[in-house]
């Protein structure tokens, strides 16, 4: 599809040279004769770009930039000027034309400033492209997951996601707690400005104080100039503090401060810095109990608890199972370029089996794991991590569980990859089958 540029000028031989130059380039091109023409055609075409010559009878080039309806990408105005009104171009540029171009007019300018134009446009339908796609993924329909704890819980950030208050989520790593910040984020009042994540564990005190509040040179050995840190980069949208509970107790009381003065200093200043963010917490510990053996102050507790979260664990909630499973090989469907229409019902109830310890991280790991090895149309048992078939009993009767096999792998296959999979060892190739290790035996002098 060829760019689209509109060109507005009240002189006709003017706009019919730009005319022929640009459609000589390969762009499409229509003309205006004045201002509130343009507006008409700007409307019914969509210009990526419109060059418009500055003085022109009733309304002007400026007063056309400043009529042009709100878009989520506006076309790039290009202002066409004479050397004596360079000033009111200029002028133009600070309220929002893209450049201006001096008469008389040079062709490969006109046509490289257009070029420029337009992809300066594309990056930004680009970039409007991604911020959707963003906020479908971060949807509060998109959180997968019917049981009823997390119904529940996306009714819960439905109501906080309006708000501003302090969120503090809780749960076993691996449940998501990232997932469902983000959830906030992309769904309040703050979701067009950033999402800054910290990770509060990990990092020597002097190095998480400069990563969450910056520094200034000189602040100590090694800062050989100032940097902005986690705070200046969430203003205007929402500071997400990863693993609270491993904060240095030294650092809590500047994090209380941060939430009940709404300023912050960067380490080794004392001018003081407003804070424009919501502040989202995650912890896998039990703070109250961090309380209780002076490993993290109560008063930063409480004024973090406002409104509590709970991810539940996945063996929590196991009709879950089978919908995240769905979800995930989505995903791998894509960039694996497999069919895998689904899991085999041995599969899934091995999967239902399973307490999940890594929750639904591990979960993720295993069907990834499941899609790279399945040479079949579906997933079956074998191709799922070893460590979670040894962790699992069998839960299917022998005879449905060959059955099953036999659906998706021909023979003995099923067998020989069992016995490579644990290194000749038939016990725990029997195992991997969920069958006794006596028919392991009959299978091979068959």
């Amino acid at each position: 599809m060829k760019p689209m540029v509109l060109v507005v000028d009240d002189e006709p031989l003017q706009r019919e040279i730009m005319k022929t130059i640009l459609d000589g380039a390969g762009y499409e091109t229509h003309t205006a004769g004045s201002g509130r023409e343009a507006l008409v055609l700007a409307a019914k075409f969509k210009p990526e770009v419109i060059l418009t010559d500055l003085k022109m009878a009733g309304m002007d080039g400026i007063e056309l930039l400043e009529s042009l309806p709100a878009t989520e990408v506006a076309p790039a105005v290009i202002i066409v000027t004479a050397h004596g009104t360079i000033a009111s171009a200029v002028d133009a540029l600070k309220r929002g034309a893209l450049d201006y171009l001096t008469k008389p007019l040079d062709k490969d300018k006109v046509l490289f400033t257009v070029r420029k134009a337009c992809e300066r446009g594309e990056i930004l339908k680009e970039n409007v492209r991604l911020k959707k796609e963003l906020f479908d993924r971060f949807s509060l329909e998109g959180i997968v997951g019917q049981s009823p704890r997390m119904t529940e819980i996306v009714n819960l950030l439905r109501k906080v996601s309006g708000a501003s208050a302090t969120v503090m989520l809780r749960g076993e790593s691996g449940t998501g707690k990232e997932l469902v910040a983000r959830a906030i984020h992309f769904n309040g009042a703050r979701r067009s400005g950033p999402f800054v994540a910290i990770h509060c564990g990990g990092l020597s005190e002097t190095m998480l104080e400069s990563e969450l509040f910056g520094h200034v040179k000189g602040a100590f050995t090694g800062a050989d100039r100032e940097r902005d840190g986690k705070c200046s980069r969430a203003q205007g949208g929402t500071l997400f503090l990863d693993e609270i509970g491993d904060m240095p107790l030294s650092l809590q009381p500047k994090l209380l401060r941060l939430l009940e003065e709404r300023v912050y200093e960067k380490v080794g200043s004392d001018r003081p810095a407003t804070a424009d963010f919501r502040i989202i917490v995650a912890t896998h510990r039990n703070l109250d109990e961090c309380c209780n053996q002076g490993a993290f102050r109560r008063d930063l507790y409480y004024r973090l608890n406002i409104f509590p979260i709970t991810i539940p664990p996945l063996r929590e909630r196991r009709e879950d199972i089978s919908q995240l499973s769905e979800h995930f090989l989505n995903s791998f469907r894509k960039h694996q370029g497999k069919l895998l229409p689904g899991l085999s019902r041995a599969a899934l109830d091995l999967m239902l089996a399973h307490d999940w310890p890594g929750n639904v991280r591990e979960l993720e790991h295993a069907i990834e794991h499941a899609t790279v090895l399945c040479k079949s149309e579906i997933i079956s048992a074998q191709d799922l991590p070893l460590d979670l078939l040894t962790a699992v009993k069998p839960v299917l009767k022998e005879d449905a569980f060959i059955e099953s096999r036999q659906q998706t792998v021909k023979g003995t296959m099923t067998l020989e990859e069992a016995l490579a999979m644990a290194d000749g060892n038939k016990t725990r190739a029997a195992s991997l089958l969920g069958i006794s290790r006596r028919t392991i035996y009959r299978h091979l002098e068959e």
